[in-house]
């Protein structure tokens, strides 16, 4: 399975209703059936408000390409994760704190 990643669009400057509800229209319409998107309204009265928009989407080509680069083997991962299984088995006591 692809991973998928967070993107977000922001909408600054609106004038009137209609324009809102027909840039939303074209927003939704524009993404992929599974984006999950989340509108949130942000910002405050000195620095202004806006509209903004987070949805799940997969990578690019280019995404993929570098973050192939750079991430590990899928290997090491589960290497990783084997480890930690066997580490949460030992036991822990925790010693008491010398006060002096």
């Amino acid at each position: 399975m692809a991973r998928r990643v967070k993107d977000f669009i922001e909408i600054g400057d609106y004038t009137s209703l209609d324009r809102l509800i027909t840039t939303l229209q074209a927003i939704r319409e524009s993404l992929p059936p599974d984006a999950e998107p989340e509108l949130k309204l942000r910002g405050d009265d000195i620095f202004g408000r806006r509209i903004s928009i987070c949805y799940m989407r997969e990578l690019t080509g280019e995404e993929a390409e570098l973050e192939g680069r750079y991430a590990p083997p899928r290997d090491d991962n589960a290497e990783i994760e084997e480890l930690r299984e066997q580490l949460d088995e030992v036991p822990f006591q925790r010693r008491k704190s010398r006060a002096a």
